[in-house]
């Protein structure tokens, strides 16, 4: 029977190879687990069985353990989901929806910002600048075609009075609506003709001449010679008289009378469109 000196001594001895061999255990972890660049800490019982392929070292209820190239949750973050994984793409999200997003982000809150700007200025200059019109019949031919697009100057009508042979646009006066009937389209829409005299002016048409004060006037704009006869009239204080360059095809102040200046719009200062037409030939 062995004494129990040799019994100690033996016990000391294996716990003495248990603790050697779990040094190596660690050496061999730390070697593999640094040169794979992949491990990590769980938490785990010392109840649990080592898992092939890992090599575990158990330390007060905490286990190191290096993870197998094969593994295909490294880190254990398998189960953390990133926001952006939820979210929709702008094209699988319905039209009202793409409005609400884009109204939310910068981009669409700046796009806004710029369209609104511009739309101010816009109506801003339309409103008390400049503004387009549109020429829709041959009162005007030869200065305009049908189809012609011009700009109308709003400004200097305020700080300069009218002068003869300068084209108009103008609300139409209560004596053209007359003629053409109230509830007629016409009678709502803005129409252009050029000033031919200014109050004080003494104005009469005979021989297919127009005559400002006795004078014979020099029209190199107009279609043909007046086929009427009109006058001598004098233009009464804050009125003009306006005629169409196509004279004889013109309803204008030798039917209707005249026209008062508060009514004018603007003055048509050059033509724009189409391109062939561009410029102020005709103007004053």
């Amino acid at each position: 029977m062995p004494s129990s000196k040799k019994i100690l001594k033996c016990v000391a001895l294996a716990s003495l190879g248990l603790n050697v061999s779990n040094l190596l255990g660690v050496a061999a972890f730390s070697s593999r687990a640094i040169s794979q660049k992949s491990f990590r800490i769980a938490p785990h019982t010392t109840s649990q069985l080592p898992v092939a392929g890992e090599m575990q070292l158990v330390n007060r209820n905490t286990r190191l353990f290096a993870v197998d190239n094969d593994d295909p949750n490294p880190g254990g973050l398998n189960q953390w989901e990133d926001e952006n994984d939820r979210k929709k793409s702008f094209n699988e999200i319905g039209f009202f929806d793409q409005v609400q997003e884009w109204f939310a982000s910068d981009e669409g809150k700046e796009d806004v910002k710029t369209y609104t700007t511009s739309l101010a200025v816009a109506l801003l200059l339309r409103l008390l600048i400049i503004e387009p019109r549109y020429i829709p019949s041959l009162s005007m031919y030869p200065t305009f075609e049908v189809g012609d697009q011009l700009a109308v100057e709003k400004v200097t009508k305020r700080i300069r009075p009218f002068s003869r042979n300068e084209v108009v646009v103008f609300n139409p006066p209560q004596a053209f609506r007359e003629i053409v009937g109230d509830s007629s389209r016409k009678a709502k829409e803005a129409l252009i003709k050029r000033i031919v005299a200014v109050e004080g002016d003494t104005v009469e048409v005979k021989g297919g001449k127009l005559y400002v004060n006795g004078v014979m006037q020099d029209e190199p704009f107009t279609a043909e010679d007046a086929a009427y006869e009109f006058g001598p009239v004098l233009v009464p204080p804050g009125d003009v008289l306006v005629l169409g360059d196509n004279r004889n095809h013109s309803l204008d102040g030798h039917i209707w009378g005249f026209l008062p200046a508060e009514n004018v719009i603007g003055r048509a200062v050059f033509v724009y469109w189409p391109p062939w037409r561009v410029g102020t030939n005709g103007m004053y």
